[in-house]
């Protein structure tokens, strides 16, 4: 897989990037912060009955896959769920499971959480961002942007890295993040999305959304 492992630090039980300075997790609830942007933010609870494929910005602790999981079990659903991660630093598996001890609604999906067959399926794909969504052949209907925060790491919200998405995006895709800094919501806007400014989650005033129009 890599050498380059997630460096941590903990704070009251949460995860805290060393590398980059930045909490894995809203310090307040993360898996409220986590149906608010992602989940709601893409609209993923109307979306359900038709096969979904979702791509995500940062594994991280897989705080966001255990919850879309979950959500989509909730909801009775039949339609195949794919979910594709890109992660640059991967976390040890023992401080994942130290960090997804803070929300036990989700034991039970932690406890199978790299499920290799059936309905649901996760692809972890890790390295360079430049390097490996530019080398991915999928195409996403949802996309999770959730890397660390654009001041911090810039790299993976750099215009080259959204172009990216954009092209891997399929017509009426989406997307949600956390972050409403301009320059992200600029790239993304020239990637081909329609962007919104929408309320963010706790302190958070606004977040970002958008959809890719079929330009067919």
């Amino acid at each position: 897989m890599t050498d380059q492992w997630a460096e941590l630090e903990w704070r009251d039980g949460i995860p805290i990037s060393t590398r980059f300075d930045d909490p894995y997790f809203s310090l307040h609830d993360g898996l409220a912060e986590t149906e608010h942007v992602f989940l709601a933010g893409n609209d993923l609870h109307d979306r359900w009955d038709a096969p979904l494929h979702v791509a995500e910005l940062g594994f991280g602790t897989g705080l966001n896959f255990l919850a879309t999981w979950a959500a989509w079990e909730a909801a009775g659903c039949r339609a195949p769920l794919r979910f594709t991660s890109f992660e640059r630093y991967p976390m040890a598996d023992a401080d994942r499971r130290n960090a997804l001890a803070a929300f036990p609604s989700l034991a039970a999906w932690s406890a199978r959480e790299l499920p290799q067959a059936g309905a649901v399926s996760l692809e972890i794909i890790v390295g360079d961002i430049r390097d490996t969504l530019p080398a991915w052949q999928g195409r996403a209907d949802a996309w999770f942007l959730d890397g660390f925060s654009p001041a911090k790491n810039p790299q993976m919200w750099g215009a080259d890295v959204m172009t990216q998405v954009g092209a891997h995006t399929k017509p009426w895709g989406t997307f949600a993040t956390y972050t409403a800094a301009g320059h992200v919501r600029r790239a993304l806007a020239d990637a081909g999305f329609e962007v919104r400014r929408v309320p963010g989650f706790g302190r958070k005033r606004h977040m970002s959304v958008g959809v890719m129009p079929n330009a067919e």
